[in-house]
């Protein structure tokens, strides 16, 4: 059929702003901090065959992970047992999944009687059951020690919540009524993406919408191949490292080859370290997340990343290493850890090429602390929070400090928000000055903060990567200061290891300094 070009636009537009909105909700929705607060969620809108077409400005790594969730979930659910009013959950990480804390609540969305979309809602559950408070066990051996194994589930159906599945699953978490709020906070959201979806296809037509959603993959796969087409023929080779998990717990390689020849580009990963002893390992969907991710950034466009802008990539894995390691190796930390390495040495191959593209290296890891108190009643109260550090310096800037870099955009949560619900007390916030490195343009600065222990015991998990491998600089330009964590105990303090889990005292104090960013160019 002949399209409006105005009306594809619309509807792509229409596509972000529904998927903005299923954010919005859920944020409003949510009942942990982590979801209200840290917004560590994310929401997608896929065709009918489960292509990404529509997204909110969220996570990156969640995103890109969510152009293969439907599309594998149609594998063994397929479309035709869907019903209208089905609402499916899953956790499971070959199905286009990442760490198990993950869940993905997935409506179908019917107009005129047939599927034309899937509206998608992941969040990042603060428990979701496992060995140890949290679902992070740091030496897990396999992900059954990790958390509850959620398959596709209808959670809901035309006739409202499967109150049955609510309480399989509260009875499996520590926080049951925070996995319940939260649940129905998904559940909403995926609501109002049905909702914009079926007012798209009012006011355009059916054919009009499932047509512009295949036009809106063909303009990103043009857009993907002429950037491509752009960069120099060529094979080009970067490696980075975890801190540990490699043989003898020595650094983790994980390298890239970059083939560009014409307007296709593979990008081959098999090159890289074998599956790793704790719980950086990750799945091959969280690889093409991380690899979609940096391509975008070589193209230097600001393209939509749907469905369509993935086709002129190959992504090779390679069974039994880190980034495909079995259905049953521990990934909880790969999610947010491994996925920014690959970024890492990416940007490392393409240095000389477009390094007026590249930042040097950042805080390329979560620098998660999650605390677990224990309640009365056996229940827990979770606090899984994040920190910033610097971002690599660019061409033509320094680097930021105090933030999130590439994949991962979460907030902190507030100082006052976590007293005001934790037996915390937060004792200090503030820039780790001159922790970015030396250049033309200096790295951004870390942060420093200390939690003081109120409760008699609390749990804690630890995963602080760059302790040992320092953010990288570029074009002569210095590393920035690898991060430090360290557990203050009876006036005493010590360095404590990067990825633990630990049982805290009461007045035990907990403080991470986090690494600068990489500076940029010889300084002068």
């Amino acid at each position: 059929m002949t399209l409006d070009p105005f009306a594809v636009e619309v509807i792509r537009h229409g596509l972000s702003a529904a998927a903005e909105e299923m954010s919005l909700v859920m944020t409003r929705s949510a009942r942990s901090p982590l979801l209200r607060e840290a917004g560590d969620l994310s929401s997608a809108i896929t065709d009918a065959e489960g292509e990404l077409v529509g997204q909110g400005r969220d996570i990156p790594v969640h995103l890109g992970a969510m152009a293969y969730t439907v599309r594998e979930l149609l594998k063994v659910v397929p479309a035709a047992t869907i019903k209208p009013g089905d609402v499916l959950i899953y956790n499971l990480g070959a199905l286009g999944g990442n760490h198990l804390n993950d869940v993905k609540v997935v409506r179908p969305v019917f107009f005129e009687g047939e599927i034309v979309a899937f509206a998608v809602s992941l969040a990042h559950w603060p428990d979701i059951g496992g060995t140890w408070p949290g679902s992070y066990l740091a030496k897990a051996i396999d992900t059954f020690q990790e958390a509850l194994r959620i398959p596709p589930i209808r959670v809901a159906t035309a006739d409202g919540v499967n109150d049955a599945i609510v309480q399989f699953l509260k009875v499996n978490v520590r926080d049951p009524e925070s996995c319940e709020g939260d649940l129905l906070g998904q559940i909403a959201c995926t609501l109002a993406g049905e909702k914009r979806i079926v007012e798209l296809c009012k006011t355009h037509g059916r054919d009009m919408f499932v047509a512009s959603l295949s036009r809106l993959h063909d303009l990103s796969e043009a857009e993907m191949r002429e950037a491509i087409l752009a960069l120099p023929d060529g094979t080009y080779e970067g490696e980075d490292f975890l801190d540990d998990g490699g043989p003898d717990d020595e650094p983790a390689r994980v390298h890239v080859k970059i083939i560009i020849k014409g307007d296709e580009a593979t990008f081959d990963l098999s090159g890289s370290c074998d599956r790793v002893s704790n719980f950086c390992n990750t799945t091959s969907f969280i690889a093409r997340s991380a690899v979609a991710y940096s391509a975008r950034i070589m193209s230097g466009r600001d393209m939509q990343q749907n469905g369509g802008a993935l086709r002129p990539l190959t992504i090779i894995t390679r069974p039994g290493s880190i980034f495909e390691p079995g259905l049953t190796a521990p990934v909880a930390a790969g999610n947010h850890e491994t996925s920014l390495r690959i970024v890492d040495a990416i940007f490392l191959a393409m240095k000389d090429v477009i390094p007026d593209r590249l930042s040097a290296g950042g805080a390329t890891t979560s620098g998660m602390l999650s605390f677990a108190e224990p309640r009365a009643d056996g229940s827990w109260k979770m606090l899984y929070e994040v920190h910033a550090g610097g971002e690599g310096a660019r061409h033509d800037r320094p680097g930021c400090p105090a933030t999130r870099v590439h994949l991962t955009n979460t907030s902190n949560t507030p100082a006052e928000v976590i007293e005001a619900n934790y037996n915390i007390r937060v004792e200090q916030q503030a820039i780790r000055w001159n922790s970015g490195g030396a250049g033309r343009h200096a790295g951004g600065d870390g942060v420093v903060r200390s939690y003081r222990i109120l409760a008699p015991s609390m749990h804690l998990t630890s995963c602080v990567e760059r302790k040992v491998i320092a953010p990288f600089g570029l074009q002569g330009g210095s590393p920035g200061k690898p991060g430090q964590l360290a557990l203050t105990r009876a006036g005493e303090t010590r360095e404590i290891a990067g990825k633990s889990n630990l049982v805290l005292q009461q007045d035990d104090v907990i403080t991470v300094e986090m690494c600068g960013g990489g500076g940029f160019g010889t300084a002068v």
